[in-house]
C-alpha cells in the first residue's frame, strides 16, 4: 500500500524499497514545538509564501494554553507567521485540540493522501489508509515552500491479523502486544501494513491508536487497508474523494507476522520502554500516584466512553491523582453531553482543556522523583513525564481507569 502512494505521489509507475522519491504532499503539519524551527528555515529560502495556504496546518497543543513565557513567545512566533501567509488552518487555544486527533476529525485526511509532519506520531492517519510520517523541521519548512519531500521507500512488514479481540481488550493492548513482539526496533524504517480478516473487527480508534505507535516500532508508518468503515468515517468528515490503494496479491514483504486477535491480553508497559511489556498474569501489586487518560494515543471519544463505563459509580484512589484529557474541543463537547464530564468529575478526576500537557513533561502532570503514573499515552521513557526517576507505565483507557480506582496496577474486569 505504501509503495503504490509513494509512486502515485512522486509520478512513477511504481517504486522499490530503497528508492529515493521526490514526492507530493497532501498537507504539512507542524505544532508548537516544532514549527518555530521550521519557521526560521522557511525565512531563509526566501519564498514569500508557502506552496498553498489550505495545505499547511499549524496546532498549538504541546505547551498550549501557554505553561511559561518561552511557550508564549513559540506560539506567538506561529500566529504572526500564520497571519502573515494567510494560513486557512491554523489552531489556537479555544478550538484547537491535540493534533493527530484533530485532523481526522476534521476531515483534512483521506484515503490516498500523503501527510508529514514535524511530529513523530504523524503515523497515525495511516489508520485511513493514508502515507503519513514524522519529519524534522527543515523537512517541514522545504515542504512549506515547494509542497514536496525527499523519502526514501520503505520496505514493508506484514500484519495478519485474524479473529477478535477478547472483553476489555483494545488497540492499545495489541500495539503494545507487538512491540512485545518486535521491540522497538523491530520495524525499523519498515512500513507496518495490518491486513487480515480481524481488521475488520478493530474501530477506527482502535486503528488510529495502533497506526499511532507504528514509530515505537521504529517503522517510518502503519497503514491499514480501507475498508466501509474507513469509507464512513472519512464521508462524515470530508467532501473529497478518496483514493483507496490496495496492495497486491504477489506484493513482497520482508516478513509476515500473523497475529490471533483473540489470544491477546490486557498489557502493560514497564518503564522505561515501550517494549517493555506485561501481561496481568506477571505484573505484581504496583503502588501508583497519577493516572492520565488522554493524549495523540487514547483521547478520542471511544476511549473517554470506556474510562467513564469503569469510573461510573466510584472513587479515584485516595492517594491517586488520575487526570482527564479529552483530545479536540468536540471530543470534550460530546463527553459532555453525554455525562461522561460529570462522571469522572465525582469520581474525583481532573479535567482539562486539550493538550498534550503532561505526555511529553510539558505541564498539567509532571511527576515528582519516585512517583509512578499509569497513562494512555505511548511513551516511557526515563523522564518523559518528568523527574527522571519517576516512572511512566502505558496502559488502555481501561486499565488506566481501573487503576485510578484500585490505586495499583489494575486490569480491567
Amino acid at each position: 500500500m505504501t509503495q503504490k502512494i509513494l509512486a502515485a505521489k512522486s509520478g512513477n509507475e511504481k517504486v522499490e524499497a530503497g528508492q529515493i522519491v521526490m514526492a507530493d504532499v497532501d498537507l504539512v503539519l507542524g505544532n508548537d514545538v516544532t514549527s518555530p524551527v521550521a519557521i526560521g528555515e522557511f525565512g531563509k529560502t526566501g519564498c514569500a509564501c508557502v506552496f498553498d495556504r489550505e495545505k499547511v496546518v499549524f496546532v498549538l497543543d504541546h505547551f498550549a494554553p501557554n505553561k511559561d513565557i518561552k511557550a508564549a513567545e513559540q506560539c506567538k512566533q506561529i500566529r504572526d507567521f500564520a497571519n502573515e501567509k494567510g494560513i486557512v488552518n491554523f489552531f489556537d487555544v479555544g478550538e484547537m485540540g491535540i493534533e493527530h486527533a484533530l485532523l481526522p476529525e476534521k476531515g483534512m485526511v483521506i484515503p490516498g493522501d500523503l501527510v508529514i509532519g514535524a511530529d513523530s506520531h504523524t503515523c497515525t492517519y495511516g489508520a485511513l489508509g493514508a502515507f503519513s510520517t514524522g519529519v524534522g523541521s527543515t523537512d517541514m519548512a522545504a515542504a512549506m515552500a515547494t509542497g514536496k519531500v525527499w523519502l526514501k521507500v520503505p520496505p514493508a512488514i506484514k500484519f495478519n491479523l485474524t479473529g477478535r479481540l477478547p472483553k476489555n481488550v483494545y488497540g492499545k493492548d495489541l500495539i503494545l502486544h507487538i512491540l512485545g513482539m518486535i521491540g522497538v526496533d523491530g520495524a525499523l524504517y519498515k512500513s507496518m501494513e495490518f491486513s487480515g480478516d480481524g481488521v475488520n473487527s478493530l474501530s477506527i480508534s482502535d486503528r488510529l491508536c495502533i497506526a499511532n505507535m507504528a514509530i515505537e516500532c521504529g517503522a517510518k508508518n502503519g497503514i491499514f487497508p480501507v475498508d466501509e468503515k474507513t469509507l464512513e468515517y472519512v464521508r462524515e468528515r470530508s467532501s473529497r474523494t478518496p483514493v483507496v490503494y490496495e496492495a497486491d496479491e504477489d506484493a513482497v514483504y520482508e516478513q509476515v507476522i500473523d497475529i490471533d486477535l483473540s489470544q491477546v491480553k490486557q498489557t502493560v508497559a514497564f518503564p522505561h520502554l515501550p517494549e517493555n511489556v506485561r501481561t496481568f498474569d506477571a505484573i505484581p501489586e504496583i503502588k501508583i500516584d497519577q493516572v492520565v487518560i488522554g493524549s495523540c494515543t487514547n483521547g478520542r471519544l471511544e476511549d473517554l466512553v470506556i474510562a467513564a463505563e469503569i469510573l461510573k459509580g466510584k472513587k479515584v484512589a485516595k492517594h491517586v491523582r488520575c487526570i482527564v484529557i479529552p483530545a479536540t474541543q468536540q471530543i470534550y463537547l460530546q463527553a459532555l453531553e453525554m455525562g461522561l464530564i460529570k462522571t469522572f468529575i465525582e469520581a474525583g478526576c481532573a479535567v482539562s482543556t486539550p493538550t498534550c500537557g503532561p505526555c511529553l513533561g510539558g505541564h498539567m502532570g509532571i511527576l515528582a522523583e519516585g512517583e509512578r503514573c499509569v497513562a494512555t499515552t505511548n511513551r516511557n521513557f526515563v523522564g518523559r513525564m518528568g523527574h527522571p526517576k519517576s516512572e511512566v507505565y502505558l496502559a488502555s483507557p481501561a486499565v488506566a481507569a481501573a487503576s485510578a480506582v484500585a490505586g495499583i496496577i489494575a486490569p480491567a474486569e
